[in-house]
């Protein structure tokens, strides 16, 4: 203790900090409502002599590792964890990605007596064990310590740790645990609220149309909250009057369509259907290329799709070759004037392989088949009899059979391709695909996925991945490149399986994947733009959207009994 003036002090030096730390995780201390000064003395190592240390401290962990199996002695955790530490700095270093500090922190307590004193300098040692810091008085040293906390830039006390460059960064006194507002092109704030910042409590705000591009991707196990996360934007981006198109494959957005005025397209149920060979509508003059030659190319994605299966090149010419008789057997051929008629149904490709010659037509007929006059001829052999437009637009496939799902996702992205194309020059548009695994376990579905995540930003529109399986969407090649070019990143609950490769994909730190595996329902870390930023947040929504866009089957059970109450108190 140091009587300074009419006041005495006292200060406090931090020996021992958290393993892992947040940008802004010194915002407590910096906070204190009582009268605390705060120095961060920080002197950088050349990286000759960190290499040299580093190289020094391997050895002797590696040494003492060895030494203890020797004698058969169980590998000490906190050991190998040091090891590993180190060995992690070291390649770091040597490839220019960072640097080390040697960093003091010291905190000087004032009061006006002994008394109030001692419970101003407990209360700081509460606030920085709350933060996993070890702190200790300055016994027998008040002087320097009082003087290490001037600004002079003397550090008096030279009781430093070595940190490197990321943890470095986060102490710094004005790094802040919030992401940056979104603003428009006159500085007006944009973007839609996604929840609450789990570590201030302050809102947390963003959006999508203002980064590099529109997409994002979101994984959560089953229950995690991610779909209930999606309809939240969607409610709230109607209100920015972003347009929107969802494949559902089991129906969690009709309710939210039925709500707002949208169009449930409910592939599956009686009479409804896309048919596979309808044309766009002729483009402007000058502006496309061939329409029929890039529905021949969509056609042999989608059967190879409906066929389970991918094709051989002798399948595709015979294919190539009977969609194009189909067509012309229909009048339709290159002549853009011929575009407009009646577009042919699969029952006429398959009438078109029957008069091929050779085994492949055969087996192609056989198994066209049963989506021709079998068990699913409802579902794509005949006229497109829907409306696709609209300003929210559900295709809810719950009521297809499994076997089918696929092919339906995909015929009903194309139609909704057809909108994001047409509507390219009226606003924003968004297209979901949620339960996306369905689609991205079929090669040639995922390159469809992948293609319209490279070309929706120059259409103004955003494309959205939802999807519970991890492995569908990492294990490929095309489902990292989907996760790439996904400048919004969200990430719920996760499971241990999935943690780890989540973890090295998204380069999350170990509290980031811990996070992930203790994370309740609606609790999200939002990886925004190029990754510099990095928020958790938990998801709030008021009483009217979570009426509207819950699925929680005793909730709706509970809605149900009070409306059939409802109803029937007014019939008495």
């Amino acid at each position: 203790m140091l009587a300074v003036g009419g006041q005495l002090a006292s200060t406090l030096v931090v020996t021992g900090y958290p393993a892992e730390v947040t940008p802004g995780w010194l915002s407590p201390l910096l906070n204190f409502p009582g009268h605390l000064d705060i120095a961060l003395h920080i002197d950088p190592v050349p990286n000759p002599v960190a290499a040299a240390s580093l190289k020094k401290q391997r050895a002797r962990l590696e040494s003492g590792r060895r030494s203890g199996f020797a004698q058969g002695q169980l590998d000490d955790p906190d050991v190998e964890a040091a090891a590993q530490d180190a060995a992690d700095l070291a390649f770091r270093i040597a490839r220019g990605e960072g640097k080390l500090f040697q960093v003091a922190l010291y905190l000087t307590v004032h009061a006006a007596d002994e008394e109030a004193l001692a419970e101003q300098v407990a209360a700081v040692r509460a606030v920085a064990e709350s933060l996993l810091m070890n702190v200790a008085p300055t016994t027998y040293r008040a002087l320097p310590g009082w003087l290490a906390t001037l600004p002079l830039g003397i550090d008096t006390l030279k009781i430093r740790r070595t940190f490197d460059t990321a943890a470095l960064a986060a102490c710094f006194p004005f790094t802040s645990p919030e992401l940056p507002l979104p603003q428009g092109p006159e500085g007006s704030p944009t973007g839609v609220l996604y929840g609450l910042n789990a570590i201030s409590g302050s809102p947390v705000l963003w959006d999508r149309y203002a980064q590099d591009n529109y997409n994002s991707i979101t994984l959560a196990r089953s229950g995690a909250g991610k779909s209930y996360l999606m309809k939240q934007e969607l409610l709230r981006l109607a209100f920015t009057g972003v347009t929107a198109s969802v494949i559902d494959p089991e129906n969690e957005y009709v309710r939210l369509a039925e709500t707002v005025g949208g169009r449930v397209v409910a592939l599956g149920a009686q009479g409804v259907r896309l048919n596979p060979f309808d044309l766009p509508p002729p483009p402007h003059s000058g502006e496309a290329g061939d329409l029929l030659t890039r529905r021949v190319l969509f056609l042999h994605t989608f059967l190879s799709v409906l066929l389970s299966s991918p094709l051989s090149a002798a399948e595709k010419a015979m294919l190539d070759r009977a969609i194009l008789a189909t067509y012309e057997h229909a009048g339709i051929t290159a002549d853009p004037r011929t575009w407009t008629r009646t577009p042919p149904r699969l029952g006429d490709l398959y009438a078109a392989l029957e008069l091929e010659a050779g085994d492949t037509a055969i087996e192609l007929a056989a198994r066209l088949a049963p989506y021709v006059s079998g068990s699913h001829a409802g579902h794509f052999n005949g006229p497109s009899t829907v409306e696709t437009s609209g300003h929210l637009v559900v295709f809810a496939l719950r009521d297809l059979p499994e076997e089918v799902k696929a092919p339906a996702m995909l015929l009903a992205l194309d139609a909704v391709w057809r909108q994001v194309t047409e509507r390219a020059r009226t606003g924003r548009h968004l297209v979901v695909v949620d339960e996306a695994w369905l689609l991205m376990r079929e090669g040639a579905g995922a390159e469809f996925l992948f293609r319209m995540a490279k070309a929706a930003r120059k259409k103004w529109a955003g494309l959205a991945v939802v999807t519970q399986d991890a492995d569908d969407v990492l294990a490929s090649p095309l489902g990292r490149a989907i996760v790439s070019n996904a400048a919004t990143q969200i990430l719920l609950r996760q499971a241990p399986q999935a943690v780890e490769a989540i973890g090295e994909q998204f380069h999350l730190s170990h509290g980031e994947q811990e996070f992930l595996l203790s994370a309740t329902r609606g609790e999200a870390l939002l990886l925004a733009g190029d990754r510099r930023h990095k928020v958790a947040l938990i998801s709030v929504a008021s009483a009217a959207e979570h009426e509207v866009i819950t699925t929680d089957p005793g909730e709706l059970a509970a809605q149900l009994r009070e409306n059939e109450a409802a109803y029937a108190e007014a019939a008495e």
